[in-house]
């Protein structure tokens, strides 16, 4: 099989053949490209041996590299953030000598854990996991365990089996900040509720963190919720299929929580078709470039924003000192967690926790000050201040 580009695999890195041609698109990683040597016989899903920092194979009196399995259910890797994430991520390991290898499950949550096994049947030391579903990939993340392999729950707390780390943010503050932002723009009306995946826990505290401030306007009845509905997934073509039915019906809203900006995109695509855009607040996640240049544009009222450098730095970090303690190796102790989470396990999960920030118009200049969007390309609808 022809490798689908050109030049060699940013050393390193090493990525499942599932999902490549999209990883190279989105991420750049290869700047010309890699050949068709990066692929073992060019096996679906198979990488090629670990590589060295120069890019070349090991040689039998190298010492091993740390390996980090990275496992990262592809239909959240097609939004905005995650490609930042798995940047830095990748990035940071490669400095503290580390190879990642990445592996993106197309195929869902029986994929990746057909994937998760093929990495630890690749003696990886620390597997880092993004799951598709948080209860289904309980079982494969015991036998992980049971392997003698650390595993890092990346945003996505993993339920029912005990892990070594849960790294994120705090989802129940960005539902906080969905009912602050509206409390104050919009104190009675009607509500749209679009929550994220049904499989991610992260949608019901970010649910959850958003009731604690809007129910006692709700109790008041100040404000309505009409209509809340569950994604599948974290899917921008079902959030246009469930919120363009219930327009079908009414578009009789006020306000419109949405689950992150990939939803919230849809739902303000499907307000101006029916030009009613900036007329109904909506609110998103994740500060991706659209939904800013939606905010400075006044067509959506607010969105979070994680700063995706300092998760990703922390993760990788956390993953290499979890790898060299499991390995034997003399370090440091790990670093305090900020907290405690339950996962339904029977133990306390420690869990490592960024802060985020509410972007509104007023304030937009807090992510480019950060330089996760540029100014230029903030305001490249309209004309920059």
């Amino acid at each position: 099989m022809q490798s689908p580009c050109k030049g060699r695999p940013q050393p390193g890195i090493l990525y499942g053949l599932t999902g490549i041609v999209l990883l190279t698109v989105l991420l750049g990683l290869c700047p010309t490209a890699c050949d068709s040597g990066a692929f073992r016989n060019g096996a679906p899903g198979v990488p090629a041996e670990p590589q060295g920092a120069g890019g070349n194979f090991r040689s039998p009196q190298e010492k091993p590299r740390l390996t980090i399995g990275f496992s990262i259910a592809t239909a959240t890797f097609i939004i905005e953030r995650w490609n930042k994430d798995l940047k830095v991520f990748t990035g940071a390991a490669q400095e503290l000598g580390a190879d990642v290898i990445v592996q993106l499950s197309a195929g869902g949550i029986r994929e990746q854990i057909a994937q998760i096994n093929y990495m630890v049947n690749q003696n990886i030391d620390i597997l880092v996991v993004i799951a598709h579903d948080t209860e289904l990939i309980a079982g494969a993340i015991r036998q992980v365990k049971d392997a003698g392999i650390p595993v890092i729950a990346y945003d996505r707390l993993i339920q029912r089996v005990p892990l070594d780390a849960y790294i994120s943010f705090d989802s129940r503050e960005v539902g906080r900040y969905f009912g602050e932002a509206l409390r104050e723009a919009v104190p009675q009306g009607k509500y749209l509720v679009v929550n994220g995946s049904i499989h991610d826990v992260n949608s019901a505290e970010i649910n959850a963190g958003f009731y604690e401030v809007m129910d006692p306007f709700i109790k008041s009845g100040a404000v309505r919720i009409d209509r809340e509905i569950w994604l599948e997934e974290w899917s921008s073509d079902e959030a246009l299929e469930k919120i363009g039915a219930i327009f079908n019906e009414t578009t009789n809203f006020d306000a419109i929580v949405c689950g992150n900006d990939a939803i919230a995109g849809a739902a303000i695509q499907l307000l101006s078709e029916r030009r009613l855009a900036g007329t109904i607040a909506v609110v998103g996640q994740d500060a991706e470039l659209s939904s800013c240049q939606r905010i400075v544009e006044g067509t959506q009222l607010m969105t979070v924003y994680k700063p995706i450098g300092s998760l990703g730095v922390r993760a990788a970090r956390l993953a290499v000192a979890l790898g060299q303690r499991s390995a034997g190796e003399k370090k440091p102790d790990l670093p305090p967690p900020d907290s405690m989470v339950d996962n339904q396990s029977g133990i306390m999960i420690p869990a490592y926790l960024e802060k985020s920030t509410a972007i509104y118009k007023e304030n937009i200049d807090v992510i480019i000050r950060d330089g996760f969007h540029s100014r230029e390309d903030v305001f490249r609808t309209i004309s920059v201040p």
